[in-house]
């Protein structure tokens, strides 16, 4: 994993971590999705707002201490600045408080003890967030009728039966993208259809742990909510107008998730192969919560860090991650677009994230990650402009230049795995960032826009299909609750229903690479149940470099295309979205080292090719 950016950052002491800081994305879903979406934009507001907010609002703050030895001072500092002590990460060093009044973070900083400051802001009423791949699905769901929301299930393929007599899963013909990395009852589901003993960690905004195809692999007892429902961030409940669970201070259920993100990405890695529905990459391994996203799709820097470090601790051997920390896309040392307040929060959401990832790494996860959904060359930071920074205080983004040493976090840190998205033609997703240092691998996430100029073009069926919560079908206007069917109604999720027997279940058509990571993640939780073996501290493990190694070898390696200029014109998009193939098959910036092959994986072909 030599591949990865080392940055000191400016101004942070971080000594105990040898100085070395580190690398995400909200790739927030693309989902089709909601009735009564607002589109977040930017607004040319001064930058400065975000300093005054950051000082002027009482709110929870992320405070990081030089080192475990650092802590009390750290804590005794917090205090004197009027803060209270409501969490302590001694794995990191971290503590994360609260205070109210104004200044606390130019109290603190610069305190002996003290590495940085980060505020997570109260930021007033928040819309669910969006963004361009999302806004190209909901547009299309008026043109998309019931008939064209994919293949209709022919029962050549879900009544075959695999060579080991097991048969394909109801929806099984509506999974291009198991076909294409062999997660089917002929490939690796006839192989290897991983172990109870692999656990899968989600970090997402939750799991729909009743979920017909979700519950059998569920793990209730190990799972976590790191989150608290806070309406400042839209986390309002659709029917009360506050949080769902005031008898637990608004913390959710560890089987829940509101949002439908965290549930989806889950199905693709382990959905049960049991009759219903459809089955994920590994459809026998365990899936944990370890729920850091708000209900509103927020990614917070202390609820993220302390998911991370659980990770570790709780013999979690993947996790996947789907989202960036927010609020800052790229997390700058030392930008000068920004203010000095604003370069100090980066600062530290970089060393908290990079401390939080080496330990999870340390402890054995492999850590798996969405490149992202925002069309950008990550070879070529300096062409970029962050034109979503900050998130929150909402309207105070501004264009930010980013230099090479700015991190998109988790993605860009050490030992994450990144995923580009790629259509039903392995063409990279118009909207899938792509990079050879960042991509590691490639894997279907969807994309509306495949298959130009053929019946398939701007249908479902070239979405991702994976579960979804009924309690946000109802709450959203996708599913009628009187008859417990699809409404189909524009402006909602494109949702198909399927039944066995008496027991109902639903799921969602979307896009991103939210969903090409997690095809990367079960692959990665396939290579721990075919290739790992007992710890030596007991349990069942791999080291996450070797799974990673696997990993690469195993994918199917994709060269570039004869006319390497990829142009997105012809469906529609303007020149900026022009990717062009560099590299060899074994490495290259649009496929990494490959696109993912559970089939490739679970018998062991190691030079990667079909």
């Amino acid at each position: 994993m030599e591949r990865r950016l080392r940055f000191t950052g400016a101004g942070i002491s971080d000594s105990l971590y040898g100085g070395n800081l580190m690398r995400f994305r909200h790739v927030f879903s693309a989902t089709a999705l909601l009735t009564g979406v607002v589109v977040v934009t930017t607004s040319p507001v001064a930058h400065a707002a975000t300093a005054a907010a950051s000082s002027s609002t009482a709110g929870t703050y992320v405070v990081l201490a030089d080192s475990p030895g650092s802590m009390g001072a750290a804590e005794a500092a917090a205090r004197a600045a009027g803060g209270t002590i409501t969490g302590r990460n001694a794995a990191i060093s971290m503590l994360t408080v609260t205070a109210a009044g104004t200044g606390f973070a130019q109290k603190i900083t610069g305190v002996a003890g003290v590495a940085g400051v980060a505020s997570d802001r109260s930021i007033g009423s928040a819309p669910r967030r969006v963004d361009d791949a999302a806004i190209d699905v909901n547009a299309a769901r008026a043109a998309a009728s019931a008939t064209t929301q994919g293949p209709s299930v022919a029962a050549s393929d879900s009544d075959h039966e695999g060579r080991d007599g097991r048969k394909a899963e109801p929806l099984a013909d509506m999974q291009w993208d198991m076909k294409m990395i062999g997660a089917t009852v002929d490939g690796s589901y006839a192989e290897d259809l991983g172990s109870r003993k692999v656990r899968v960690g989600i970090i997402d905004t939750g799991i729909d742990g009743t979920h017909p195809d979700i519950r059998p692999n569920f793990s209730y007892a190990l799972s976590r909510n790191f989150t608290t429902d806070r309406a400042d961030l839209g986390d309002n409940d659709p029917v009360t107008g506050a949080c769902e669970h005031p008898e637990t201070d608004c913390v959710d259920p560890v089987n829940e998730d509101d949002d439908g993100h965290g549930t989806h990405v889950a199905g693709t890695v382990g959905a049960a192969l049991n009759g219903l529905g459809m089955a994920g990459v590994a459809p026998k391994v365990t899936l944990v919560n370890v729920r850091a996203g708000q209900d509103s799709g927020f990614f917070l820097l202390d609820s993220t860090a302390n998911a991370l470090t659980y990770a570790g601790d709780a013999g979690i051997d993947v996790v996947n991650m789907s989202f960036y920390v927010d609020p800052w896309l790229f997390n700058c040392s030392a930008n000068p677009a920004d203010d000095a307040a604003s370069q100090l929060e980066q600062r530290t959401i970089i060393a908290t994230m990079q401390r939080a990832l080496d330990y999870a790494h340390s402890k054995g996860v492999t850590l798996v990650a969405a490149l992202g959904n925002s069309h950008f060359n990550y070879d070529d930071l300096a062409s970029i402009v962050d034109r979503s920074s900050p998130d929150f205080p909402f309207q105070t983004t501004y264009p930010r230049p980013v230099q090479a040493d700015c991190l998109d976090l988790p993605t860009m840190g050490n030992n994450v795995i990144g995923t580009i998205s790629v259509g039903p033609s392995k063409t990279k997703a118009d909207y899938s960032n792509w990079s050879a240092t960042y991509g590691e691998v490639s894997a279907p996430g969807g994309w509306f826009r495949d298959g130009f100029g053929t019946s398939t073009y701007r249908t479902n069926g070239n979405l991702i299909l994976a579960p979804y919560p009924e309690n946000v079908g109802i709450a959203t206007g996708a599913i009628d609750p009187a008859t417990g069917e699809p409404t189909n109604a524009p402006g909602t999720a494109a949702v198909v229903k399927d039944c066995k027997a008496s027991v109902c279940a639903y799921y969602q058509w979307i896009q991103g690479t939210s969903m090409a990571s997690p095809h990367a993640a079960g692959v990665a939780a396939l290579i721990v149940s075919k290739y790992g073996e007992s710890q030596r501290r007991g349990g069942f493990g791999m080291d996450p470099d070797k799974v990673a190694a696997k990993l690469f070898a195993t994918a199917s390696k994709t060269p570039c295309p004869a006319n390497p200029v990829i142009d997105y014109t012809q469906v529609g998009r303007p020149p900026s979205f022009t990717a062009t193939c560099v590299g060899t098959a074994d490495l290259n910036n649009i496929y990494g080292h490959g696109i993912v092959s559970a089939a490739n994986a679970v018998t062991d072909d190691g030079d990667g090719h079909d």
